[in-house]
């Protein structure tokens, strides 16, 4: 596999991780039939991906239409990927995605539009939310050939099959890691997202600075 679809899929997985949305997942389908559980999983993972697809296409045009440079685009969503990573390996989460005790679980259950839920909270922002969509068009906004947009949709495709996993075999991944096994694998992710944020800020620098090449 190409190494520039491996690095984009790690900065996906440890932006997205979709671990930290079991708890969520497996509250919001509590008493759901199997079939039921897989189509909420697959409408969120279709949400992840279609985001994904549409900020690699989009990403650069937002940016020219609002004209922020791609140098400053990339520095902001550095320092917003670094202090993320920061506060994982603090073992306070994701600083950028809610708490799931702000969502009225009980009242999306109720609701006849049930798999609404799929899409927000449990995609957008729990799954993939400001520092991943910051990623996808930081990325995106680097390459312009088919070949390298194409890698950043079958990196997303990947996380997307990979999130489809992790929420189907939510119920067996809680009981065996446990929320001490859940907590210090947040951290690892934290410690790779720190590594991916850095990379970003040095390219960003690169950009502001040319000298500095």
């Amino acid at each position: 596999m190409n190494t520039e679809i491996i690095k984009i899929i790690l900065a996906f997985l440890v932006l997205i991780n979709p671990f930290s949305a079991l708890t969520l997942f497996l509250d919001l389908t509590r008493g759901y039939s199997m079939n039921n559980r897989r189509k909420v999983a697959r409408v969120a993972c279709l949400t992840i991906f279609i985001t994904i697809s549409f900020f690699t296409v989009a990403g650069e045009v937002l940016l020219n239409a609002l004209g922020i440079s791609i140098g400053s685009f990339q520095l902001a969503g550095g320092i917003l990927v670094f202090l993320i990573a920061l506060n994982m390996m603090n073992g306070e989460g994701n600083p950028v995605k809610p708490d799931q005790e702000n969502f009225d679980v009980d009242h999306v259950q109720d609701s006849p539009a049930s798999m609404a839920a799929a899409v927000v909270p449990l995609a957008i922002p729990m799954m993939i939310g400001p520092g991943g969509i910051s990623t996808v068009i930081i990325y995106s906004a680097q390459v312009s050939g088919v070949k390298e947009v194409s890698a950043i949709m079958i990196a997303g495709l990947f996380i997307s099959l990979f999130c489809y996993a992790a929420l189907m075999a939510a119920g067996r991944i809680s009981r065996l890691l446990g929320d001490t096994g859940l907590n210090i694998m947040s951290r690892i992710m934290g410690m790779l997202l720190a590594a991916v944020s850095i990379e970003i800020i040095v390219n960003a620098l690169r950009t502001l600075f040319p000298s500095l090449a």
